[in-house]
């Protein structure tokens, strides 16, 4: 039986074309500086994005770690949403490995912090209280994409309140094709962006950060100490320039999809989300694990969470659809006999 994954981006497999480029990739010692596809990587992002630099990292989460430990000091502060990644999907790194304290904001329904409410946690300068230094995006958060206009709002905003603005772009392109826009159009409004690599654009490993030189020489410093270095890196970033040059248009097709799943979950009668990207979020309350387990004898991977969510990606198909649906549909009748 063939397995449909909806659990996450994450699981796709890299393509025939993408492993032939991986095989092809000149390398060198990327700690010293001499994995020429690393550099090219690192250049070429930054550059798409407005950036002076930018550095190869294995994983998302290390990339927003080293960006929150590059910005603020032992005792200092970032401002971020309760439910974003950085804050509670990523092991608590900023607080156990920098120190770092996280004040989080209860955020929006269409992903943004009101910027009331983060003006309201910024700390007095005072001794009782840890230094405000920085405020936490994440663009998709949830699926759903920030406006271009909320990001100029956020920026002015941090700028008044001596606040650096980080990025958590580890879903950047699906925002900027749902946007129908440059990266650089949403990136340009921050001082540092993390990239992942390893998500929609179906790359096998990586993040890079992005920023200025002297921040990612900080940066590089830091990853060294965290056990980020890697030696010849360029068989993995050649991955992620293929993954570049190939896989950012494709995004709208796990839109198109995730849109459909979505229309036709609905449709059944579930609660679905407003979706806008490659998720698809389905209120399931109790019955989540039946579901869970009901699809897994399917061949079909969820999570089992109250707020099911469903991802769509590059090892989805067209075809693949009405086999969840009509799972869906199946589970929904069998509980309707209950």
């Amino acid at each position: 039986m063939s397995v449909i994954d909806l659990r996450s981006d994450t699981v796709t497999q890299p393509s025939a074309a993408m492993r032939e480029a991986m095989l092809a990739a000149e390398t060198g010692d990327d700690v010293y500086g001499e994995d020429p596809t690393v550099i090219l990587l690192e250049r070429r992002l930054a550059a798409d994005l407005g950036f002076s630099a930018g550095m190869f990292v294995p994983s998302g989460t290390m990339s927003n770690l080293l960006a929150l430990m590059a910005h603020c000091e032992r005792g200092d502060e970032y401002i971020v949403g309760q439910q974003a990644h950085t804050y509670k999907y990523e092991g608590g790194g900023a607080a156990v490995l920098g120190s770092i304290q996280p004040q989080p904001i209860e955020m929006e329904a269409d992903g943004t912090l009101d910027l009331a409410r983060v003006e309201a946690a910024i700390k007095p300068d005072n001794f009782h209280f840890a230094r405000s230094r920085l405020l936490a995006l994440e663009n998709t958060m949830h699926g759903k994409v920030l406006p271009l206009d909320y990001l100029a709002a956020a920026r002015d905003f941090s700028h008044r309140h001596g606040l650096a603005l980080h990025l958590d772009g580890a879903r950047l392109y699906n925002a900027a094709v749902k946007l129908g826009c440059d990266a650089c159009e949403i990136t340009r409004h921050f001082d540092t962006v993390s990239v992942c690599l390893s998500k929609g654009l179906g790359a096998p490993v990586g993040s890079v950060l992005c920023g200025s030189e002297a921040f990612i020489a900080k940066a590089r410093r830091l990853r060294k100490m965290v056990g980020g270095g890697m030696r010849q890196a360029g068989i993995l970033a050649a991955a992620g320039l293929y993954a570049l040059e190939h896989n950012i248009g494709r995004l709208a097709d796990d839109h198109r999809r995730a849109l459909q799943l979505g229309d036709e979950l609905a449709a059944l009668g579930f609660a679905v989300e407003p979706v806008q990207t490659n998720m698809v979020y389905v209120e399931m309350g109790e019955k989540a694990a039946a579901l869970t387990a009901f699809c897994a004898q399917r061949g079909i991977r969820l999570t089992s969470a109250t707020r099911l969510r469903l991802v769509t990606h590059m090892d989805l198909h067209d075809e693949h659809l009405p086999v969840v649906v009509n799972a869906f549909a199946e589970f929904a009748e069998n509980m309707g006999r209950c």
